[in-house]
């Protein structure tokens, strides 16, 4: 499916009423009579907003628009993100078997500070909740959906030609490691009073390997969510099917870092310890079905406990750069993360499977 798309021309996102009808009958190529949007989601790095629209043939439709959000002035550090998630609808969605929501139309400034994406509503799906965890049934059906983005793509020589997508290399792992560095003090002012012990001496190993972790296990890249937990997961009300959200993250790496971050934070760490071996088999069954070749359990395994460093990498990072202003429920959110994923790191003792 081809995306319609409209670059550089985007609209000023600050507010959902620029989304008016005349705006969404030239993206929709269809006539709308009028639109009410209400906010959803509690997004670090942008807005989203449900759409319900009435089109002037007296049928109706639901989208979700998702825009850029924060102060203006300082999207630019976070313009990269807007870019990869445009991306992704429009060069990379349809050549994966992974599933995400149907983009009607994207737009997008030549900055990249300011785009917005026409996707489809997908009620009566419900989000997952970090801060909840998801159980062992819920994390089989995401962990298989996840291979299905990096199965289809696996070691393509051609990934490094889509738009944003480059292989990592030390300069940039470097200077990650640099930020990710200066950012732990700040972090731990916020955070430090939810976290054990244990938990600081992790981070700060971190920026130590992250060179050496980032150029790791090149024999075996692919595209990779960066940000795959709960918040940024579907589930319909039946257990049935899960559909991935937000992909400002994608980016090329190993698989298993999606799979060490997904399960290392979004789990409940005794749910985690009881069935990562049985999860992990699970991704891996589905990886070959994809048509991976030459990747044993064991090596998926391994793949998995070194992962789980992008636990602390993103959580750091996220809270510390995040665009919308901390909230209880957003510190309840990171303090879950850093704190299952810093023990998923000791338990699997992820530093010697770099």
């Amino acid at each position: 499916m081809s995306v319609p798309t409209q670059h550089p021309e985007a609209p000023p996102t600050d507010q959902v009423a620029m989304l008016d009808p005349a705006w969404l009958s030239a993206a929709l190529g269809a006539p709308v009579s009028s639109v009410n949007g209400t906010r959803v989601g509690t997004g670090q790095m942008g807005q989203s907003w449900r759409l319900a629209i009435d089109m002037a043939d007296g049928s109706a439709r639901a989208l979700v628009a998702k825009m850029a959000g924060g102060d203006p002035s300082t999207r630019t550090l976070i313009a990269d993100g807007y870019r990869n998630e445009f991306t992704y609808y429009t060069e990379v969605r349809d050549t994966l078997a992974i599933r995400s929501p149907r983009c009607w139309y994207a737009t997008i400034t030549d900055d990249n500070t300011d785009f917005v994406l026409l996707l489809d509503d997908l009620s009566p799906a419900v989000p997952g909740e970090q801060v909840r965890g998801v159980d062992a049934v819920e994390a089989d059906l995401a962990i298989r959906n996840l291979a299905g983005l990096h199965g289809p793509r696996w070691n393509d020589p051609t990934l490094e030609s889509v738009t944003g997508m480059r292989a990592p290399e030390p300069e940039g792992a470097g200077f990650h490691a640099q930020i990710l560095a200066g950012a732990i003090p700040m972090f731990m002012e916020r955070f430090g009073a939810w976290m054990g012990p244990d938990d600081l001496p992790v981070l700060e190993r971190i920026p130590e390997v992250l060179v050496e972790w980032s150029l790791s296990r090149a024999d075996r890249r692919t595209l990779v969510h960066g940000d795959y937990r709960p918040d940024n997961l579907m589930y319909l009300p039946d257990g049935s099917i899960v559909t991935a959200l937000d992909w400002q993250t994608l980016g090329l790496g190993w698989g298993g870092r999606d799979v060490g971050y997904f399960l290392g934070l979004g789990l409940p760490t005794e749910v985690r310890r009881e069935s990562e071996r049985a999860l992990v088999a699970a991704y891996h069954e589905a990886l070959l079905g994809h048509g991976v070749v030459d990747h044993s359990l064991d090596t998926c395994f391994d793949d998995y406990r070194a992962g789980t460093l992008q636990g602390p990498l993103v959580t750091v990072l996220g809270a510390v750069y995040a665009t919308a202003e901390p909230t209880d429920a957003s510190n309840a959110m990171f303090a879950s993360m850093i704190t299952r994923s810093c023990a998923a790191i000791r338990e699997l003792d992820a530093f010697s499977a770099i």
